[in-house]
């Protein structure tokens, strides 16, 4: 890992933190390798079972990216590969957790939006910013998918700055906390995730995209082959008699 990006895992959530604070954290490509590389090391580690991504400092998660590089660059179109967009460049069966603790615009908006969950600092705020600067966000496509599409069309034209209030009521937000409760309670949520059963925990993650991409039928009938494997488990069956026997499972992951 790079000093820009750092991985830590405690208790089964892996912390994949962008610490770059003096740049607002933004997406320069130390930062954009070190996010590939954790993300890679999440999908490898057996011991960490939910990733949270978050930034260093108060003021931003990640502002974006770093326009100075790209303009050096004279970058036009960005590859594939820019930037981790889960599902799309890179693959990541396990839950995913964006701690957004300050401005997520632009690229920061990405990242947060690929991301399973999000829980958000009551200071933060949200942006899909590139018509400011006359840049482009082909990745905010599945985003009328997660809200109103008449929200996800006011956020791409406008490029107005959206209150973690406002992210909260229309969904993009599923917990709004005070700042300094941000890592307790994000860690609170993972770490309910990392009690259940991992097969389930795995199968459902699936489950929940099947509409958005299938007719219903089909939906529910992949969503039958996703969980077979489930109920046919170890752990479907330990976890029936653990619920018998007044004690916690113990879970294999078989």
């Amino acid at each position: 890992m790079t000093n820009e990006v750092l991985y830590e895992v405690r208790d089964g959530v892996a912390w994949l933190t962008i610490n770059r604070p003096d740049a607002r954290n933004s997406l320069n490509k130390a930062v954009r390798d070190g996010l590939f590389e954790g993300v890679r090391r999440f999908n490898d580690d057996d011991l960490a079972k939910v990733l949270v991504l978050t930034g260093v400092g108060d003021k931003a998660f990640c502002a974006g990216g770093d326009l100075k590089e790209m303009s050096e660059s004279k970058l036009t179109i960005p590859p594939i590969d820019f930037v981790p967009q889960f599902g799309r460049n890179i693959e990541v069966d396990k839950p995913t957790i964006a701690a957004v603790n300050g401005a997520a615009f632009a690229g920061g908006f990405l990242l947060a939006q690929t991301c399973d969950l999000c829980v958000a600092s009551t200071t933060a705020t949200f942006a899909i910013s590139e018509v400011k600067v006359g840049r482009g966000s082909p990745w905010a496509a599945p985003l009328p998918l997660m809200i109103p599409r008449r929200v996800a069309m006011e956020i791409v034209l406008t490029g107005a700055p959206m209150t973690a209030q406002r992210a909260h009521e229309i969904g993009f937000v599923n917990l709004l906390v005070a700042p300094d409760e941000l890592h307790s309670r994000t860690k609170t949520l993972a770490q309910q995730i990392v009690a259940n059963a991992p097969l389930s925990v795995l199968a459902g993650k699936r489950t929940t995209t099947l509409s958005a991409e299938y007719p219903l039928r089909e939906a529910f009938e992949r969503a039958e082959k996703i969980w077979a494997p489930v109920y046919s488990s170890e752990d479907a069956q330990e976890g029936m008699l653990a619920f018998a026997q007044k004690r916690a499972p113990k879970w294999q992951g078989k």
